[in-house]
């Protein structure tokens, strides 16, 4: 397999100038969605929906981190949307499909970010979907070899894809968030509406024995958080591309049974009801609680630069 060479500034979407004590790192979801039988399964770097879905991924969901971070942004070679409902529908799991080529490509990006871009700052490392699934294999084994950079973690926000009790079980160096400010833990949820509860739909990015916290209220509890505790969700006009923050009545609650968190926000369901459900929200995991989670990323990060003084 060929490396990709991340000394080079092609192979960043974002590579920033350092203005902030802080750095994120963040690893995008699936966007190569239009694969078709005898396509490659995986995306080339110059893949054109991939390119073109990166900037729209950053204005709704990465941007959260910029306001109080640095925002590094690889590209790397991801698995087609075919190739890992494929793996799912046959093993339980995306796994198979992103521990290759695509965690090969993230693990050497973080090798060249930790020795050259770091500078021994704390960082944030967060994901969403098929990036969160490799974040997950990132915790369970890149920093499980690298308890160096590790002890250095904010926090990280595996949004979109499960963190599991059985993760945890077995990786002591893994510990989920307990609330809104406590640091170098693991942040995830996935976004449903009630009708998915009610048909106890399925998901890929959905494991058995997932943990969820809520982004509203930061419990792990059951607790209802309702809509005037959301600062804000942020949408796109899909015409120009615009983007303006909204109140989309987007309260929350966790499901402890699915590993989810439930609202009746105003958001559309994902179009791939085989895969997700009815009323699956994940494409708006972070678009529904966005001005929470940015305000959450100050808040660990003021906490970590606190407790480092």
């Amino acid at each position: 397999m060929e490396k990709i060479d991340y000394s080079k500034k092609a192979s960043w979407y974002r590579l920033p100038e350092i203005t902030k004590d802080v750095d994120t790192f963040y690893i995008y979801s699936t966007m190569y969605m239009s694969a078709n039988e005898g396509d490659p399964d995986y995306a080339a770097l110059d893949n054109a929906e991939v390119l073109e879905g990166i900037g729209i991924e950053h204005a709704i969901k990465s941007s959260v981190f910029e306001e109080s971070t640095n925002l590094f942004i690889p590209y790397y070679r991801q698995a087609s949307m075919m190739h890992a409902g494929l793996t799912w529908k046959r093993t339980g799991s995306i796994e198979e499909a992103v521990c290759g080529m695509p965690y090969g490509d993230i693990t050497a990006a973080l090798d060249y970010y930790f020795e050259h871009c770091n500078g021994g700052r704390p960082f944030v490392i967060a994901g969403h979907s098929q990036g969160s699934a490799i974040l997950r294999l990132v915790l369970k084994g890149y920093f499980k070899a690298h308890p160096e950079y590790y002890q250095r973690m904010v926090a990280a926000y595996a949004i979109g894809y499960s963190i599991t009790k059985d993760d945890l079980a077995a990786n002591p160096h893994m510990r989920f968030a307990a609330g809104e400010s406590d640091t170098g833990v693991i942040i995830s949820w996935h976004a449903e509406g009630p009708k998915n509860v009610e048909v106890n739909a399925p998901n890929p990015a959905m494991l058995p024995n997932g943990v969820a916290i809520n982004p509203l209220n930061w419990k792990r509890d059951e607790t209802y958080a309702p809509a005037d505790m959301n600062l804000g969700s942020i949408v796109m006009d899909g015409n120009t591309g615009a983007t303006d923050i909204r109140d989309i009545g987007g309260d929350a609650q966790v499901c402890l049974a699915r590993g989810t968190v439930v609202t009746h926000a105003d958001a559309v369901p994902n179009e791939m009801t085989e895969l997700a459900g009815p009323q699956s929200y994940h494409q708006d995991d972070y678009a529904i609680f966005y001005n929470n989670i940015k305000a959450n990323v100050a808040k660990r990060v003021a906490a970590y630069l606190n407790s480092a003084k």
